[in-house]
């Protein structure tokens, strides 16, 4: 099983607290796996929106092929997420609450196909954000003590 992570979002485990993880495969349109595959793709300010029915994944930007010219793709298209029914269902039932969304993680292959990981998130507040910082940066001040003693 081979996976090459292609992007990640960064910002996601800054930004949320995230309370569980799932794998969902990408409904990608001509072009668009070429740009995957070359790393052309970016979930910066990308979300994930449910439905009932279906989820799609809005505003991730993926560059055109620019050696596909004239049946080039739109970057920011919304693209559907491959889910089961039942995984939609749970979701759409989780999103309803307040303060809770869905972020998307990393774009990965895995055997030759785009995998997108979501995450069911809540928004941090600034105070657990500082308290996070904070945090770190004792585990990096500790670790320095440690090293120049030996």
């Amino acid at each position: 099983m081979d996976v090459k992570t292609v992007a990640t979002n960064r910002k996601a485990k800054h930004e949320y607290f995230l309370l569980e993880t799932l794998e969902a495969g990408l409904e990608l349109r001509g072009s668009e796996i070429k740009s995957i595959r070359a790393g052309q793709i970016s979930l910066a300010e990308a979300y994930v929106q449910v439905d009932g029915r279906q989820a799609w994944l809005i505003d991730a930007h993926v560059a055109p092929y620019e050696q596909a010219s004239r049946s080039n793709h739109d970057p920011r298209r919304p693209r559907r997420l491959l889910l089961h029914a039942s995984e939609i269902k749970r979701l759409w039932d989780i999103v309803r609450q307040k303060g809770v969304t869905i972020v998307p993680i990393r774009v990965y292959l895995k055997d030759g196909r785009a995998k997108l990981e979501i995450a069911v998130a809540k928004g941090k507040k600034l105070y657990d954000k500082r308290a996070v910082m904070a945090e770190r940066d004792a585990k990096r001040e500790i670790e320095r003590e440690f090293h120049q003693r030996e």
